[in-house]
């Protein structure tokens, strides 16, 4: 179980070091207790959610003629916006770029972006499922899920 959670730890420590997550995940960590065991995980659900819409629509937006640049910056800002709020740095970093690739109307450019931003969030997604497996696992043995110093 020491190993469980020191993997936990572990991992999550790198998530921070490489900038994938930033202090706002770890408020968001904040406010999970006892009367809500999984709020983290919840938020990042929906954002999850959230996000596989916006990156569909971008690029759907982004196959059409003419490109309608004003509606895909709007994808790129709601985008930033969600990541910002659940601390994923990374993908916050990207779609700030993107946008403005959007605001000079530069077409590869935002293609470059949304390839950068799908690469990115699919593997913020994949470090985030990997920490919530390890998680249940911990939970699964009726111990605490450490917390991050």
């Amino acid at each position: 179980m020491d190993h469980l959670q020191r993997k936990l730890r572990d991992h999550e420590a790198a998530m921070f070091q490489q900038g994938f997550l930033d202090d706002q995940f770890s408020q968001l960590q904040k406010l999970q207790d006892d009367s809500s065991p999984d709020f983290v995980y919840e938020v990042i659900t929906l954002f999850f959610a959230d996000s596989d819409k916006l990156l569909n629509n971008m690029s759907h937006e982004l196959a059409q003629v003419p490109v309608n640049f004003k509606q895909i910056d709007a994808h790129a800002h709601q985008q930033k916006g969600s990541s910002a709020s659940v601390g994923a740095a990374r993908v916050t970093s990207i779609c700030a770029t993107f946008r403005s690739f959007c605001e000079a109307q530069n077409l590869e450019g935002c293609r470059r972006c949304l390839q950068q931003l799908q690469h990115e969030y699919k593997l913020l997604k994949t470090h985030l499922h990997y920490l919530f497996k390890l998680q249940r696992d911990i939970k699964a043995f009726g111990r605490s899920i450490p917390t991050r110093e």
